[in-house]
């Protein structure tokens, strides 16, 4: 059984047991969310696609961290003019655990 769900402007397929890695949520670490825009939800022969969501359809996950991601490096080169340009970040992760899909 799994579902594809959509948080922020991403899209996901998940499974319970899975932890996923999406982009910083406001939430405390230990809380429990709904995630309620499930696009796509399929077990065995059972499938479903929302038109955009499935109305019935929720994913529930705990927040289990919040981390940074690994670092990023943007470097900018021009031959000929002695220039350069280096620049590092880390994007900033929260980590879910899916816990139940139902329908």
């Amino acid at each position: 059984m799994y579902a594809v769900i959509q948080v922020g402007s991403s899209q996901f397929k998940v499974a319970e047991g899975d932890t996923i890695h999406i982009d910083r949520l406001k939430d405390e670490e230990g809380s429990t969310l709904t995630l309620d825009k499930v696009l796509m939800f399929a077990d065995g022969a059972d499938i479903r696609i929302g038109q955009p969501f499935l109305k019935d359809a929720k994913v529930t996950a705990k927040v289990e961290k919040h981390r940074l991601g690994d670092k990023v490096i943007a470097f900018k080169y021009r031959r000929r003019s002695n220039s350069s340009t280096k620049i590092g970040c880390h994007r900033k992760l929260t980590a879910l655990h899916i816990t139940q899909i139902s329908v």
